[in-house]
């Protein structure tokens, strides 16, 4: 397996690849962010589930993905915001509504890896990981 500069902007590729070519379920190596990345996705309904699968050498992350009656995937964009070479980083005021409160963006915070809205309610700032709609 090749190794990537930046994990994260794979796991988003790797997902942005499966919701268009209309894929159940899609396998990205697992870390600590990607982990909690995919749990913020769920519980915002983005995606199904997910689950960690053990093997010998790293973990799986298992990433299920959500479609509608009409195969109309929950996903609509997903973009990486921040970039290991050029990190954006917001203020909790600076926090905006992504798509009228329909899309999200994932930051990365002292309190941990948080929605904007949960940013917002803490008061914190962060870095803009990425946006998700």
């Amino acid at each position: 397996m090749s190794t990537t500069n930046d994990p994260i902007a794979d796991m988003l590729t790797r997902i942005r690849n499966a919701v268009k070519a209309e894929h159940l379920k899609v396998d990205i190596p697992a870390s600590k962010m990607k982990i909690s990345i995919a749990k913020i996705l769920k519980d915002e309904g983005f995606i199904k589930n997910y689950k960690i699968i053990e093997d010998n050498k790293q973990k799986i992350l298992r990433v299920y993905l959500k479609y509608s009656e009409q195969n109309q995937s929950a996903i609509l964009s997903l973009v990486r915001i921040s970039k290991p070479g050029r990190r954006i980083y917001a203020k909790a005021q600076e926090l905006k509504p992504v798509y009228n409160n329909i899309g999200i963006r994932i930051l990365s915070t002292p309190k941990g890896i948080i929605t904007n809205k949960a940013a917002r309610k803490l008061n914190v700032g962060g870095e803009v990981i990425c946006e998700i709609s």
